[in-house]
């Protein structure tokens, strides 16, 4: 198979996403899917052709909604000249809203080339800049202050490896803030409340109106 250009990549995300903001998040203006069936079978019939993984891009989960709409919420300071690794970054909006809130630098650890096209496009429309990074990043050394986590416990084996090395850096002073809606791979420890809010989600996404997203401090 060959994989997708970046001009088709950015090709694919312009003609089955449109302009919107996520529901908790006026500020951020996002390429999203408006109605969840066609891009799904638009993957379904790109994935025979290049490999392209399922567009969890193209949504704005509660998590990671969660996670933003904190970010968003804190005094400016908090993220002022520091650096964070938006893990997962999909649509790459948790952090667009740290570099919103201040922060000096963010890295985007996504593996999946389609995102990584979307969230150049999400970053320019915001009006910030997004360094990324391509590759597995967990077993690597972050190099930043902060580690956010949106929405990423859905899969056993990625949300037990995730986890531990997430603790890893936490032990070494980095903070780690994960954003997660109930998903059923979560810690079950060592983890201290930060924040919560009711997210509104689609039926069709999420099968409810709403979820509650929960920001968690990871600890060591």
């Amino acid at each position: 198979m060959t994989p997708l250009s970046s001009d088709q990549a950015y090709d694919f995300i312009l003609r089955n996403t449109a302009i919107a903001s996520p529901s908790l998040l006026p500020e951020l203006k996002l390429h999203l899917a408006t109605e969840i069936t066609p891009i799904w079978e638009a993957s379904e019939t790109a994935l025979e052709q290049a490999n392209v993984p399922p567009p969890f891009w193209a949504f704005a989960w509660a998590g990671g909604q969660a996670l933003a709409r904190h970010v968003l919420d804190s005094p400016r300071e908090r993220w002022a000249n520091r650096r964070i690794l938006d893990f997962g970054a999909g649509s790459g909006l948790v952090g667009i809203a740290a570099m919103l809130a201040g922060a000096r630098l963010v890295r985007a650890a996504e593996i999946d080339p389609v995102a990584c096209a979307a969230i150049g496009l999400n970053a320019r429309l915001n009006g910030v800049e997004i360094e990324l990074f391509r590759e597995d990043m967990i077993d690597r050394d972050p190099a930043v202050d902060i580690i956010l986590v949106g929405d990423m416990c859905y899969e056993k084996p990625l949300a037990e490896r995730l986890t531990a090395w997430l603790r890893i850096h936490a032990g070494r002073g980095i903070e780690v803030l994960m954003g997660d809606p109930g998903r059923t791979y979560k810690p079950t420890h060592g983890l201290a409340l930060v924040a919560r809010y009711d997210v509104p989600t689609s039926l069709e996404l999420e099968d409810r109106e709403s979820r509650e997203g929960i920001v968690w401090k990871l600890l060591p």
